[in-house]
């Protein structure tokens, strides 16, 4: 029995669209390793993230906490409601200080540590990730500077004292 025109267009279709699924499904699988995802030192503690799984992991420095051994830098990442150590190896941007925004890459350790390999410093809150505020805001520490035009009773800047944003982050690997 002979396909008509429609069954076979038909039939087409679906085979491309199963073909695409599949690619679709590959290319996810490809970069499942290479997904990062966002999560604040509250996040980890609640979602138990499991040791050894790369992630992005957002806050602030807390204060009193950097304590530097030659090229390692260890310092605790804070979004208020939950702290989290973290320990880097390698040269710091310059950017990087106590109370400042800062957005580390690595993985969770057997010791519960977070051992980063990539550290993005923030210039100021205006550059803090949106789900860094958003984590911030939740538990209540979020307070927008006198600085920003968009905090209450800040003087708007005139437009010749108004400077160009610097570079939203410096990366630095090893």
């Amino acid at each position: 029995m002979a396909m008509t025109r429609k069954q076979r267009r038909l039939s087409m279709i679906g085979g491309a669209g199963a073909v695409l699924a599949v690619a679709g499904g590959l290319i996810l699988y490809a970069l499942n390793d290479e997904i990062v995802f966002f999560q604040s030192p509250s996040d980890v503690a609640e979602h138990n993230v499991p040791h050894g799984q790369r992630i992005r992991l957002g806050g602030l420095v807390k204060d009193g906490s950097i304590v530097k051994y030659g090229e390692t830098v260890r310092f605790v990442v804070t979004d208020g409601g939950g702290d989290l150590t973290a320990i880097y190896t390698g040269t710091l941007p310059d950017l990087f200080r106590e109370g400042q925004g800062v957005v580390a890459e690595g993985k969770v350790g057997d010791d519960g540590i977070f051992h980063a390999d990539t550290v993005l410093a923030k210039h100021d809150e205006n550059y803090i990730p949106k789900e860094v505020v958003e984590a911030l805001k939740e538990r209540g520490e979020w307070q927008m500077g006198a600085d920003n035009p968009k905090a209450k009773g800040a003087p708007a800047p005139d437009k010749a004292s108004r400077a160009e944003p610097q570079d939203a982050a410096v990366k630095l690997t090893n």
